[in-house]
């Protein structure tokens, strides 16, 4: 067994993982940085799932660094991919010209951006990167978490990393459990957190579906797989509020719950540049090739892509038939599984019986590419984790602080202890209880610091998705410019307190010192107040 030590250990290397290493190596921490899966990046890598923003990323709402990650982005594909010269003038590229989000580009990419920011920290030997570990135990010294020791994923090493604060960047929460940090799963009741969407009962066992993404073109000839072994069954299977069978067009609406049919038309010869990507005008899911297309092969010089490529993250890939929070090891490999077996399913039903819009059915040119998504197996490289355990923490956020049913014009609640800001309505998926979507109408809000402090553990921070919201907030915390800026923030935080002297629990309740920190994230470009807008 190898020992490391380090200032900052960082758990996790998904979005708010990468993150909080570069706010701590920029501010001259050693640091170690972990990671489960092959590919750092999690929701922008390994999840496979383009960009969830808000419409005024471009301006605001928003770290700076985030905002450099997305221009970093769009340069990578104008140094290196075959653009026509109307996309490479295009200020606000937009490679594949997908309507979820003005930054639909392939994973890759933003794995490619996220290694070369690391690299001179590695190479200066300030940065070390552990892939593929995850975490199997911690040792504690009273509220200090002293080391966690990670296992390598093929079983075959472990490594002890002892630092002077912990950083969970899992996605689901997975230090919290191994410290014995207090938390909480799944659904709150309303009697704990007063929320209006809430339940009566709280329901930890109640979580948010996965899913497991893929990357599909379309080209001329027979790529049909062989059929699922469990196909049958996954066809066969209709919720009762889902009107139809789960695999086809027909869903509710997420913000409406109307059963909604929608389309699917593999490369239609549509203009990118036209694309309005702003969910706000056009939730742009009618169709859903082009919802999440991740490369329009017409921004590109012709015979570059033979085809389009689109992302598949459509609600009938939702796997909610049981939580893989807190199960065993062989049930959540199993959910996982049956996680897989659905989108496998789901493909071959387009390959083979989805209905076309000329009255036949199934498209046998469709391929699943795997090479795009780093996978042999063709899905995604890791699942879509949308909810993690969260923290017990010094403040929770709750649905009342920013609903705008509750909130109106007045906005969302402006925290003393603001540390950064973010944008989306409250977006939760199907869940394990049989739920359908919850949504509901935001306010652009605000990060509380207290909710990135556990109540009884004083070096450990979390980023990312295990923050103290609740299972409601949970739903416009958990995108990818807010779990940025929350690990951006933690690893500040980290550094800030090595420098100091202090805690991040004494930063927090003491005024003169939060102002000090809040000063620091104002010059690292952390933006922690809304301009005075209306009309959102």
């Amino acid at each position: 067994m190898t020992d490391y030590s380090t200032d900052i250990a960082i758990i996790g290397g998904g979005v708010a993982g990468v993150a909080a290493a570069l706010a701590a190596l920029r501010s001259g921490r050693s640091v170690i940085l972990t990671e489960e899966y092959d590919w750092i990046g999690g929701q922008m890598t390994s999840q496979a799932v383009p960009s969830d923003e808000h419409s005024w990323i471009e301006q605001m709402g928003g770290s700076r660094t985030y905002r450099t990650l997305r221009t970093a982005i769009r340069q990578y594909y104008r140094d290196y991919y075959p653009l026509n010269e109307a996309a490479r003038k295009w200020d606000d590229l937009n490679p594949g010209a997908g309507w979820v989000s003005r930054m639909c580009v392939e994973p890759r990419v933003p794995l490619a951006v996220m290694e070369a920011w690391l690299m001179p920290y590695m190479g200066a030997g300030r940065l070390k990167l552990l892939k593929p570990y995850r975490p199997v135990s911690a040792d504690m010294d009273g509220d200090r978490v002293r080391a966690v020791t990670l296992q390598h994923k093929s079983g075959n090493g472990a490594v002890v990393v002892s630092a002077r604060y912990v950083i969970d960047a899992t996605e689901l929460g997975d230090l919290l459990p191994l410290t014995g940090t207090e938390y909480v799963k799944g659904f709150e009741s309303q009697a704990e957190t007063g929320e209006p969407s809430a339940p009566s009962q709280s329901q930890p066992d109640n979580q948010q579906a996965i899913s497991i993404c893929f990357a599909v073109d379309h080209v001329d000839g027979n790529h049909v797989i062989d059929k699922p072994a469990n196909y049958d069954e996954w066809r066969a299977v209709q919720p009762d509020f889902w009107g139809g069978p789960l695999i086809g067009f027909k869903a509710p609406h997420p913000r409406t719950l109307e059963i909604t049919e929608r389309s699917f038309t593999p490369n239609p010869d549509d203009d990118p540049l036209l694309v309005d990507a702003d969910q706000r005008r056009n939730a742009g899911d009618a169709n859903l090739w082009t919802f999440r297309r991740i490369a329009a092969r017409r921004n590109f010089v012709p015979g570059a892509y033979e085809s389009d490529i689109c992302l598949v993250n459509w609600p009938m890939i939702d796997y909610f038939e049981a939580p893989v929070i807190d199960c065993s090891e062989d049930d959540y490999a199993h959910r996982i599984g049956r996680a897989a077996e659905l989108s496998y399913s789901v493909f071959y039903w387009l390959q083979t019986e989805a209905p076309r819009v000329d009255g036949g059915v199934g498209f046998p040119g469709l391929r699943l590419r795997g090479d795009v998504t780093g996978t042999e197996h063709g899905l995604a490289m890791a699942p879509y984790i949308r909810e993690s355990r969260r923290i017990k923490a010094v403040t929770t956020v709750v649905e009342q602080d920013l609903s705008y049913a509750v909130r109106g014009e007045a906005g969302a609640v402006s925290y003393r202890d603001s540390v950064g800001t973010g944008m989306y309505r409250i977006d939760l998926h199907p869940s394990t209880g049989g739920d359908n979507y919850i949504d509901v109408p935001s306010c652009p809000f605000e990060i509380p610091l207290g909710a990135l402090l556990p109540i009884a553990r004083s070096n450990l921070l979390p980023a990312g998705k295990s923050i103290g919201t609740t299972h409601i907030t949970n739903g416009c915390y958990r995108l990818h410019p807010v779990e940025w800026n929350i690990g951006e923030v933690a690893g500040l935080l980290a550094a800030h307190c090595l420098e100091t002297g202090t805690t991040p629990h004494a930063v927090q309740a003491d005024d003169r010192r939060l102002e000090t920190f809040q000063s620091l994230l104002h010059r690292e470009g952390v933006e922690i107040r809304w301009p005075d807008i209306k009309g959102y």
